[in-house]
């Protein structure tokens, strides 16, 4: 939430000016502010008042809040636009290119860099002027190739996009091949393989007197493998989730099942979401348009950006839909960061009996763009023994490398190290 404990309104006055710039600003943001809300907002204003700060803050958050991912957004630019009298220059100072060396690149908070680009449309970008140089002075030029502009997009956090960086990332996450290992089933075809065919031997030693003069075979049929994704959508991995989904929208969407047998894809594609409760929104991710099927997604999961109940939710999962949907041997990505404040011991029954259910169990965390990063919270440590593998994914080329993973089929990721550092801390 913005810091209101020093909150300064512009010092003209025009209040109801201010405050449709601040809708448009809103607007330029991705949130639905148009006109009719900034009426809205100027005449809750003056219903309620301007004596109290929070109020004023809660005010104008009724008015153009509508869903609980704007929540992050509408703080950030409340607190960028009426917090602090300079905060165009701020706001120049997270745009421009970082300088490396002497000081540390700026990180934005998360909703502060699209924040900052709806309130610097049409403002000068231009870098600020260097200072005169001695004319005997010797000018030092990198002439290394730096990072191109894709390249750095694919290893930019989500947190971290600004929109159109969003929905470039889209575009690049929609391209993504997810080729999945063909599994052997029971059923056999005639043709080159390890079984005897003896009813075709017999058969065909019928034209040869009763003799036969080769044996034939039979290969097992090949079908390719289901996916069930378990999606956290809390407050700390609503974005990771998106871009998740995203990847999974692609994978739902190919060809039909004998294609994707064919081009080695999967097979029925499942979608849960969790917060607070277990939704699942696999009947939403058949619409063709990513944006209508995430829109829908998003509508009937009511607990975007809420609490996290891992445990429940696993449990919700394991009483009601495991049978259902983990009974042909899928794989299972479970997308989360681990943090749950409920009973670790209870949690660590759940994940155990979904490993057991599940072919492979995959678990995606984008706690793992922190260097350095250990299994210190409960959470995690309950969940880590139970998985097969471990990645990261808080990026384009994360996602990329979790493709590529699940080709592969028995990559464990960072779960190895992990697991070691947990041993460690148990011997000391």
């Amino acid at each position: 939430m913005a810091d209101l404990t020093d909150l300064a309104l512009p010092e003209t006055g025009r209040l109801a000016e201010n405050i449709a710039h601040f809708g448009r600003a809103l607007r330029k943001a991705g949130l639905k502010a148009g006109p009719g809300k900034v009426l809205d907002a100027v005449r809750a204003v003056e219903a309620v008042g301007f004596t109290d700060r929070r109020d004023f803050y809660h005010t104008l958050a009724a008015v153009f809040v509508a869903r609980p991912e704007e929540r992050a957004v509408f703080a950030e630019t409340f607190r960028l636009f009426w917090r602090d009298p300079r905060y165009l220059e701020q706001l120049m100072s997270l745009m421009l290119p970082a300088v490396r060396g002497t000081h540390e690149e700026r990180v934005a908070q998360a909703g502060a860099k699209r924040a900052a680009e709806a309130l610097l449309d049409g403002a000068p970008r231009d870098p600020p002027e260097l200072p005169e140089r001695d004319e005997g002075e010797e000018l030092e030029i990198d002439a290394r190739p730096s990072q191109s502009a894709e390249e750095r997009l694919r290893t930019l956090d989500f947190e971290q996009m600004s929109l159109a960086e969003i929905a470039e990332a889209k575009r690049m996450v929609a391209r993504l091949k997810l080729a999945a290992p063909p599994l052997a089933t029971r059923r056999t075809r005639p043709g080159a393989g390890a079984l005897p065919d003896w009813r075709a031997t017999l058969r065909a030693s019928l034209r040869t007197g009763g003799e036969p003069l080769r044996f034939a075979t039979r290969a097992r049929r090949q079908r390719p493998p289901d996916l069930v994704a378990l999606c956290d959508i809390s407050g700390s991995m609503s974005s990771y989730s998106r871009m998740v989904l995203h990847f999974l929208h692609a994978a739902a969407n190919a060809a039909g099942a004998a294609g994707r047998a064919r081009a080695g894809g999967w097979g029925r594609v499942h979608a849960f979401t969790f917060g607070t409760r277990l939704t699942n929104i696999t009947r939403h991710l058949a619409a063709r348009d990513v944006d209508a099927a995430l829109a829908a997604a998003g509508a009937e999961a009511q607990d975007w950006q809420g609490g996290t109940r891992i445990g429940a939710c696993l449990h919700a999962f394991n009483r009601d839909w495991s049978r259902r949907v983990l009974s042909r041997g899928a794989v299972v990505l479970l997308i989360t960061d681990g943090l749950d404040r409920g009973d670790p011991a209870a949690l660590a029954t759940e994940i155990e009996r979904l490993h057991l259910s599940a072919r492979r169990l995959v678990w995606v965390n984008p706690l793992l763009r922190w260097e350095g990063f250990a299994p210190r919270a409960g959470g995690i440590r309950a969940m880590l023994p139970h998985v097969d593998s471990f990645r990261a994914g808080h990026s384009v080329a994360s996602l990329e490398a979790l493709a590529a993973a699940l080709g592969q089929g028995r990559d464990g990721g960072e779960r190895g190290r992990l697991m070691a550092a947990l041993a460690g801390r148990a011997r000391g």
